[in-house]
């Protein structure tokens, strides 16, 4: 009887424009795992009484290495990355459908990069051509995804260590980002201090572009642009966390440019911390994204209502939605290696119960359109997000981003240095 056999592409290098490249960042699975962080690459991991890892890489290549970097190499594969088999990536037609022969099922994940299926296909088809003399060729295709992303969505203890390094390096950025928010500077010097302390810490890259917003950009979720000036009596929002050894945080705080809130600022932000700890509060093994959605958006719904940013009663406001204006995210989502992290949400058609492993963000907001002519001025163009990294134990929960200030008096002590 055949077995399974896992092949894995690694991540394509990009052009950003003419002939400059993107900065080049592996493919998740692949280096989840191979560990090893390089373009020109494919993992064939085959099951059966033995199993065997193959690894195609790219030669060594004095001149390329001069411009590009050293590469791992053939005998690096096997000596450095623990692979049984390593080729030259130029045999990858030839050696491949080799591979898949004896093998019943194939896991590969389809429709990421054109190119990679179509070499993919033709390995199959090899394959075939080759059983008819040679034996089992795979005849049962599985999205790769059903085995690796599962691993992935359970997080053991080494990488909860990395995610914990991640936070800390976070925590001081969003700090310093506080301290350094005054009235005349520019969303751009937070977001360069944030990306400093990144770098200087020892971590790759941001896990994803740091949003600065402040003023009426606070209410844009997804606000990159960070050009505006500060000003005196503004909101600042920083959504940002830094990748570190392939593992990232994901962290936003909200805070005042003068130091201190506003009292509509300081009522609305209060509703939003006491979502977040409701939502925090439901979190343990069995319970569910959902579970904590809701949870945030009771507190959320009502808040909105005692502050008479929206009328009716609790049950009447949930139902039909009368939040939506201000609330028009979830609440939550998994966090890994990703920023929104692999793992189904869903099992049989109904929302995915936690175990411990499980990391997700918890992030309620609420914001208020600065043309928003149904609520009183002084709420308009308020936009505040609060947002931590939070892991599911064995009896309940750990917040890995815990240590980043967030009560009130915490923020406004932490802006006046």
């Amino acid at each position: 009887m055949g077995h399974g056999v896992l092949v894995v592409f690694a991540a394509p290098v990009f052009i950003r424009n003419n002939d400059v490249q993107h900065e080049y960042r592996q493919h998740s699975d692949f280096f989840y795992l191979t560990g090893l962080d390089e373009p020109g690459c494919v993992l064939v991991l085959s099951a059966g009484e033995k199993g065997s890892c193959t690894l195609f890489v790219r030669l060594r290549n004095k001149e390329r290495e001069i411009w590009d970097g050293p590469r791992t190499g053939v005998e690096g594969a096997k000596g450095e990355y623990g692979a049984d088999e390593a080729f030259d990536i130029v045999e990858l037609s030839q050696q491949l459908p080799k591979q898949l022969l004896g093998h019943t099922q194939l896991f590969y994940s389809f429709g990421e990069f054109a190119e990679h299926d179509t070499q993919l296909i033709a390995a199959l088809s090899r394959s075939r051509l080759l059983a008819r003399r040679t034996g089992l060729y795979p005849h049962t295709i599985i999205e790769s995804d059903q085995v690796v992303h599962e691993m992935r969505w359970l997080k053991d203890d080494h990488e909860v260590g990395l995610m914990l390094k991640a936070n800390s390096v976070t925590l001081e950025a969003h700090h310093q980002a506080m301290r350094l928010a005054a009235p005349g500077r520019h969303e751009y010097e937070l977001e360069a201090l944030i990306r400093h302390t990144f770098r200087m810490a020892g971590c790759e890259r941001s896990a994803y572009a740091p949003i600065v917003g402040s003023g009426a950009n606070t209410t844009i979720l997804h606000y990159i642009k960070n050009d505006q000036q500060l000003k005196d009596g503004d909101l600042v929002l920083i959504d940002a966390g830094c990748e570190f050894e392939y593992y990232a945080a994901d962290v936003t705080r909200t805070f005042p440019v003068g130091g201190r809130f506003t009292e509509p600022q300081r009522a609305l932000y209060q509703v939003v911390l006491d979502a977040q700890y409701a939502a925090i509060d439901v979190t343990k093994p069995g319970s569910t994204l959902l579970e904590q959605h809701e949870a945030a958006l009771k507190v959320l719904t009502q808040g909105l209502i005692d502050l008479q940013l929206i009328e009716g009663s609790l049950e009447t406001a949930l139902s039909e939605e009368r939040y939506k204006p201000f609330y028009m995210h979830r609440t939550g989502h998994y966090l890994g290696m990703d920023v929104h992290d692999v793992g189904a949400g869903y099992v049989e058609g109904r929302p995915r119960p936690f175990e411990p492993g499980v990391v997700v963000t918890i992030e309620p907001g609420l914001y208020v359109a600065a043309d928003n002519e149904s609520v009183p001025p002084e709420y308009r163009g308020l936009g505040i997000r609060i947002e931590d990294d939070v892991l599911v134990t064995a009896d309940g929960y750990r917040n890995l981003s815990d240590g980043i200030v967030k009560t009130v008096d915490d923020v406004e002590r932490m802006c006046a240095g």
